[in-house]
């Protein structure tokens, strides 16, 4: 799977998957895009992860929900002249209990649809251009790697909020993958639990462990999935070794869908 001469931008990659995702596609002799919303210092952790490894790399600020700053994220791999792989991690959420219906307002379904949905919409729309510039020299399709989740596909997760959002980004990925072929590929993983400092920031230390105990003890492979197990099929379905596949919903959850 080698990711040599590629370009690339990895949303949300200051930590967690996105990190990983930007780490092993600069191991494999990708240029990357380092984009973060807050987390500067991480995403300069990240960066430099990526020049140790022989990359190029450009660190951009940027709040995917804004259009302007879709534009700038995009811009920053414009000196490179082509883009080969755009992977929409950036996400957000409010932890909720799904019964709790007034515990989520108008403008929290707002924020988490305006990062996880339309975020990696307008990316899409920004990059197409550059996308279809490397295609169309490479002869190759280029890649979209949208991160869902299985919340999108069973309603389960951090809110109903959040669910609701994956659920319609996995539909884009339908809509997308016909509408931008044969230039851009456009596919989705849908991970389950992986155990990254997503959940100690929305439920802290004792209440993520509980999570991750939880998981472990339930799914069929008794695994907690890491950040790089995710990013490796990421990896995978950005570069040209799936270049036969689009429109997929890649599940990856240590068979807990398998659980009645």
């Amino acid at each position: 799977m080698s990711k040599d001469g590629l370009c690339a931008i990895v949303t949300g990659s200051a930590s967690g998957l996105g990190a990983a995702t930007a780490a092993i596609l600069a191991s494999g002799g990708a240029r990357i895009v380092v984009n973060y919303s807050n987390s500067k210092k991480e995403a300069e952790e990240t960066a430099d992860l990526c020049r140790k490894a022989g990359s190029d790399v450009v660190v951009v600020q940027g709040d995917v929900s804004r259009d302007e700053d879709c534009k700038r994220i995009v811009a920053a791999a414009a000196p490179w002249g082509r883009l080969d792989a755009l992977i929409n991690n950036a996400g957000t959420t409010k932890h909720m209990a799904h019964d709790n219906l007034d515990g989520l307002s108008a403008e929290d379904f707002q924020r988490i649809f305006g990062v996880n949905t339309i975020g990696p919409y307008q990316m899409i729309r920004a990059a197409r251009s550059l996308l279809e510039t490397a295609a169309k020299a490479s002869g190759r399709a280029s890649a979209v790697v949208n991160i869902s989740s299985v919340a999108g596909i069973s309603g389960v997760g951090s809110s109903v909020a959040y669910a609701a959002s994956k659920g319609a980004l996995n539909t884009i990925t339908y809509s997308l993958a016909r509408a931008l072929a044969p230039l851009i590929r456009v596919n989705t993983v849908c991970p389950g639990y992986i155990d990254t400092p997503w959940f100690t920031k929305g439920r802290g230390e004792a209440g993520a462990k509980q999570v991750r105990d939880t998981v472990v003890s339930k799914v069929p492979l008794k695994v907690a999935s890491s950040a790089h197990d995710i990013a490796q099929l990421v990896c995978f379905l950005a570069s040209p070794a799936s270049s036969n596949m689009t429109g997929e919903l890649v599940r990856m959850d240590a068979g807990m869908h398998l659980i009645s």
